[in-house]
């Protein structure tokens, strides 16, 4: 990766809690400009790190790097950034534009000024026609926006977003997360995002970043995560994987490039353990040798051209360029 002088960078960043490492030592640089995603299970460090980002956590040891200077020990205010919290944090008294509008009041700023800045962003995330209601009055996807719009007027150089999306309902979940994607990609500033959903990583990640017990076990574009995991635990995390082991070692494949065919035709044979109808394709589950199972995703109109049954003997079989030959 081609680093600019705007970079935000962690420096052996680590937090403790007592005798707890919450993260250790971790080391990451994240493109100027890019839509990146801490994806992780709950405790490995995502949340912790984007807290040490904004200035929410205290570094342990390390440092945190923005444009080019370090802002470890500065207030919040001062760092420039910006946090959109997971529950929203919008203060219930207060209309929508003066939500938006508070921090330049809290540096001093005239209210003429202030008011002008705060349609502006409310006009980006068309809400205008609603600026005089309170928080209440808003549904969850109209409180989201306005969260964003306060975060925003700031004009900080990367947004920090800790699981904007986890309070909304599924459908509304991704209508927001493309609005999201669109508004980022309209401002052209940075976007570190904490998620431990890897559908949602998936759908708006240029970068997507995986943590484990609070490490990186891998980074890098979404679609070369996805393709290529380089651990058992990131293939997984992120889904879609069987991890098989073979005589030259353990590999990841995906579900969709296992086909089936007769016993002893395959690359093994196998035992159907599951079949599940999951709409566009079938989830065919069987069992290979000991407990080790393998998922394989089988178009729906092909499936129902030859069905196959619970207990079936059955022969799996893949194309070896498929398979990712895993670190750990």
């Amino acid at each position: 990766m081609t680093s600019s002088p705007d970079d935000l960078e962690l420096v052996s960043v680590t937090k403790r809690y007592g005798d707890t490492i919450a993260v250790d030592a971790v080391d990451h640089r994240f493109r100027v400009g890019a839509y990146t995603c801490l994806l992780g299970p709950s405790g490995c460090g995502k949340s912790s790190t984007l807290r040490m980002i904004a200035g929410h956590e205290t570094v342990t040891d390390g440092a945190v790097i923005l444009a080019g200077r370090d802002i470890s020990q500065l207030p919040p205010a001062k760092r420039g950034t910006a946090m959109m919290f997971q529950n929203y944090a919008l203060f219930p008294h207060l209309s929508v534009r003066d939500n938006v509008a508070f921090s330049l009041k809290m540096k001093g700023v005239e209210a003429k000024e202030r008011f002008a800045k705060a349609a502006e962003m409310l006009e980006l995330v068309d809400l205008t026609a609603l600026s005089d209601r309170l928080p209440d009055q808003l549904s969850g996807g109209q409180q989201q926006r306005v969260a964003l719009a306060r975060a925003l007027i700031t004009r900080p150089q990367v947004l920090l977003l800790d699981e904007p999306l986890s309070a909304l309902d599924p459908f509304l979940r991704i209508r927001m997360r493309a609005e999201l994607r669109k508004l980022q990609q309209e401002l052209g500033i940075s976007f570190v995002h904490v998620t431990h959903g890897q559908d949602e990583a998936l759908a708006l990640a240029d970068e997507i970043v995986v943590m484990n017990n609070a490490v990186i076990e891998q980074a890098g574009p979404a679609r070369e995560v996805f393709n290529a995991p380089k651990t058992e635990f990131v293939a997984r995390f992120m889904g879609g994987h069987n991890v098989v082991a073979l005589p030259e070692g353990r590999f990841a494949i995906r579900a969709d490039a296992i086909a089936l065919t007769k016993p002893e035709t395959g690359v093994m044979d196998a035992a159907i353990t599951g079949v599940e109808f999951q709409g566009m394709h079938v989830a065919i589950t069987s069992r290979i040798t000991g407990d080790q199972e393998v998922t394989s995703l089988i178009a729906d109109h092909l499936f129902y051209e030859n069905p196959r049954n619970l207990g079936e003997r059955i022969g799996l079989t893949w194309d070896a360029e498929k398979l990712h030959k895993l670190t750990a």
